[in-house]
């Protein structure tokens, strides 16, 4: 992929520019997360049989990234970005560990052009960014979220080429072909960054599997107040080697699905976004689940500040041979999504295993306001069931339990200096954060009835 970056910038570089421009800037994150009896990942390879809560855990993390533009013209840029991270743990002994730095890692690296060809087309070509925000850069937030499962505070990114055609003024198509490499050449860092699997896709496996994939995505509307999206995104695991089950197969897996979000009034919308999912698994047996979410928003119209409610549901299908030794596999596969819903807690539920979940039917009521940029505070909460019985849940004596329990979280998010509209070099300078606290209250799937909890702060200086 860098090569292909390099051809496509020299090629441009011989063109001439008529004008460019180049600018820097720079952003630290401190965050401080503390977490006790959080749900295992329940099916994981090397884990517990059972659903069982996770020990303890305290830990800081400093990230610091530079980045530096050049614009070659109005319609041609290029950007590169470095991060690193300080790591520091507490275990319940209080006993201190520090890596510093765990690592530095080229996570941007790309050319883009914008409006070429008279406006027909975007294009993008280089290791990128897969979200923006805490959403998808494709508009897939239930598809393609995060990246790599073991990136922790570092980006999530990938080697990518995407093109974006401007086909009407309603309409556009989104297509892209991404590499992830389990090395990354582009890092330097102790033995144990360098031994950290990029790509895994179980706790503790090795750094030899590669991923790649792609997709397309249409984006039009069918009138003014009815948008919707058309997707198809393929994935490909290579074949690789855990170090406990030996050599473990390819894995290739195909989601189609359709969103659609129309606007009822000013103050009514709605969401669904229903996906099917076929391929076949490690050994050569089909696979292929089920994915469906629905909301309905209600935003009351207040000019001071902006206050929403949501009524949402949120169904992955499970398989219940799970542990049997059929040749099928019926449970939703999240592919890059690697935040489940919505949930930082479940997302380390086995400690740095993947978080990957599926088998789940989640109600929730989520209601929030936004105050202006960096300030706003959310509430949700939602009781959480497996879709099916799949022999992995706490059992009873009907076989097992279906409720996994209830989850509540409340986000703050607060602004400390901000910058003045149209602001440039060093006083584009900002410190913002926020804080959030998530409780949940286990059922009886699992074999525990302690409440977990998991609280983060964050700050984050920026210019």
């Amino acid at each position: 992929m860098h090569k292909i970056l390099m051809a496509a910038v020299g090629a441009c570089a011989l063109a001439g520019f008529a004008e460019t421009a180049f600018d820097v800037g720079a952003d630290l994150r401190v965050r401080e997360e503390v977490m006790d009896n959080v749900p295992g990942l329940p099916g994981a390879p090397g884990a517990m049989s059972r659903a069982k809560a996770g020990a303890s855990k305290n830990q800081m993390r400093f990230r610091s990234r530079v980045w530096g533009k050049l614009d070659l013209d109005e319609s041609f840029r290029l950007y590169a970005r470095v991060a690193d991270e300080v790591r520091w743990y507490a275990t319940p002994k209080h006993s201190r560990s520090y890596a510093w730095p765990d690592e530095v890692v080229l996570d941007n690296l790309w050319f883009e052009g914008c409006e070429c060809f008279g406006g027909l087309m975007d294009f993008r070509i280089g290791r990128q960014d897969l979200f923006d925000g805490r959403h998808s850069v494709f508009g897939l937030d239930r598809v393609m979220l995060d990246g790599a499962p073991y990136v922790g505070s570092r980006s999530c990114y990938a080697d990518m080429i995407r093109t974006m055609f401007h086909v009407t003024e309603a309409s556009k198509l989104d297509i892209f072909a991404l590499y992830d490499k389990a090395r990354n050449v582009f890092r330097v860092g102790t033995d144990r960054s360098r031994n950290r699997p990029m790509n895994a896709i179980h706790p503790g496996d090795s750094c030899e599997m590669d991923e790649w994939g792609g997709g397309a995505v249409w984006h039009s509307r069918l009138h003014e107040f009815l948008p919707y999206k058309l997707y198809a995104v393929h994935k490909h695991n290579e074949a690789y080697t855990h170090p406990t089950l030996g050599r473990m197969g390819d894995k290739q897996i195909t989601t189609f699905g359709a969103e659609i979000e129309p606007q009822i009034t000013d103050q009514w919308s709605l969401d669904f976004d229903v996906a099917k999912q076929v391929g076949r698994k490690n050994g050569g047996g089909q696979a292929g689940g089920y994915m469906g979410y629905g909301a309905v928003d209600f935003h009351p119209a207040v000019r001071a500040w902006k206050p929403f409610t949501r009524l949402s549901a949120y169904y992955l299908s499970g398989d219940k041979d799970r542990t049997g030794a059929d040749d099928g596999d019926a449970a939703w596969d999240p592919m890059w999504a690697r935040a489940p819903c919505d949930s930082e807690m479940m997302q380390y539920g086995t400690l740095y295993g993947l978080g990957y979940w599926s088998n789940m039917f989640h109600p929730k009521w989520t209601a929030g306001a936004g105050f202006g940029p960096h300030h706003a505070v959310s509430v949700s909460t939602g009781p959480m069931f497996a879709a099916v019985q799949d022999h992995l849940g706490h059992a009873d004596g009907s076989g097992g339990s279906l409720y996994r329990g209830l989850l509540s979280a409340v986000r703050y998010d607060f602004p400390l200096w901000l910058a003045p509209e149209g602001a440039k070099g060093v006083d584009c300078f900002e410190v913002f954060g926020h804080v959030l606290a998530e409780l949940f209250n286990p059922g009886d799937y699992f074999d525990t009835d302690k409440p977990a909890w998991f609280v983060r702060w964050e700050v984050t200086f920026k210019f």
